[in-house]
């Protein structure tokens, strides 16, 4: 969870839902559901280039490092948050992989 304070969320919260807003409706041109993945990922990644660009100019290393450390936080604490308790929802719908369930049987028992 990004921990940023409620004046800093009121302040961007309304520029992120018109950009939201935005990719929506060119994903809605492309007239398929995933149209909107890659308009995300440009938005995204161009943000983070701007950010950078305007705040340090050229790229160094540990910026790099940095950039893809925030990225791979989004994407765990969306599979954490979000998918999780999705996949485990389908799971007891569905059932689960029988291997899976053999696996964690025998790590149980300290095979």
């Amino acid at each position: 969870m990004p921990y940023v304070a409620p004046e800093h969320r009121q302040e961007l919260d309304g520029l992120i839902d018109q950009l939201a807003g935005a990719i929506l409706a060119q994903a809605q041109k492309a007239k398929y559901d995933a149209a909107f993945a890659g308009l995300l990922n440009y938005a995204c990644t161009r943000l983070a280039l701007q950010i950078v660009r305007r705040r340090f100019g050229p790229m160094r290393y540990w910026i790099i490092a940095l950039i893809t450390g925030v990225f791979k936080n989004i994407g765990d604490e969306f599979y954490r948050r979000v998918a999780a308790p999705y996949e485990n929802a389908q799971m007891a719908k569905s059932g689960d992989v029988d291997l899976y369930r053999e696996y964690v049987s025998e790590m149980e028992a300290g095979s």
